[in-house]
């Protein structure tokens, strides 16, 4: 049984990990159609954002904290201005948007290479998060983990909070739903979809503060994670929350028992084959969007 919930709480955090990554996307991309291929750069600049402010700030937990909000603001500002520069011109053809974002993504890496070096860098944890957690029955889970578990959720929260309750996420799921009815009833989509971009730009740089705690920074990082982050919005089901968060925890689960029994590479490769699989049976995603179009 300790074994069980070990990897059990294992698989969880790479869920949590997973649905960090993914949740900015599922709004730029599962939202508004865009295959924005620079998501993984957002998450390498929140993640560079936290190396930047431990070179002011002595203090490691001070400046994990501090890079929360920073991070976000910063990703969040490069979003909108990808949105402004480029991605309003191209809204309907998500092929356009890919090969556009994915130059965008390779100038991005070589910014990264030519300001912080190409080696990797690593941040140092706060002293809190460093030690781990004992529970009964000897089960111990490292605090970094639990942390990300807790800042993923937190996320997911505040998310659906400002998505169901307030009038910016009420215009949103407007745009996502009809962008022609939105239009002629007096929305400003425009001004929508930029908000939309920050904060689904914004939440990669969250996710870039939590991927310090578990492993090095470098140029490249964005585009190790950018393909789990699509597969989970895509598995998920387009413009679907829920559906982001169910298969984010589910996946990481999956991955965390395989691992158990074989190896990681031979986990990765089972894990992608349950993908194929499930979207022969269920090409539109575990849950769809539901709309009034007769299209």
């Amino acid at each position: 049984m300790t074994v069980l919930f070990s990897q059990l709480f294992t698989g969880v955090s790479i869920g949590a990990v997973l649905l960090l990554i993914a949740l900015g996307l599922s709004l730029t991309f599962g939202q508004m159609n865009v295959i924005n291929m620079a998501h993984g750069e957002f998450i390498m600049a929140g993640a560079y954002t936290v190396y930047v402010l431990q070179q002011v700030f002595t203090n490691a937990g001070a400046s994990l904290l501090i890079a929360l909000p920073v991070a976000f603001v910063i990703a969040g500002a490069m979003g909108v201005l990808l949105e402004v520069l480029l991605i309003r011109r191209l809204y309907g053809r998500p092929l356009d948007t890919l090969l556009v974002t994915w130059g965008v993504a390779l100038l991005l890496q070589q910014a990264a290479r030519d300001i912080f070096g190409a080696p990797n860098v690593q941040t140092k944890a706060p002293d809190f998060l460093t030690g781990s957690i004992e529970l009964p029955g000897g089960l111990v889970i490292a605090s970094s983990r639990v942390f990300i578990l807790v800042l993923a959720l937190g996320a997911v929260a505040v998310l659906t909070v400002v998505l169901r309750t307030t009038p910016l996420g009420r215009r949103i799921r407007a745009v996502v739903q009809n962008r022609d009815l939105a239009a002629v009833s007096g929305l400003a989509t425009p001004k929508v979809d930029r908000l939309t971009f920050f904060i689904g730009s914004g939440l990669a740089g969250i996710a870039g503060v939590a991927l310090t705690l578990i492993g090095p920074i470098g140029p490249t990082m964005g585009t190790n994670i950018i393909v789990n982050a699509f597969l989970v919005v895509v598995v998920g089901g387009i413009a679907q929350l829920k559906g982001t968060v169910i298969v984010a925890f589910a996946l990481g689960i999956l991955q965390s028992m395989v691992e158990y029994t074989t190896t990681v590479s031979v986990a990765s490769v089972i894990v992608f084959i349950a993908i194929v699989v499930f979207l022969q049976w269920r090409p539109q995603g575990l849950f769809t969007l539901r709309t009034r179009s007769l299209a």
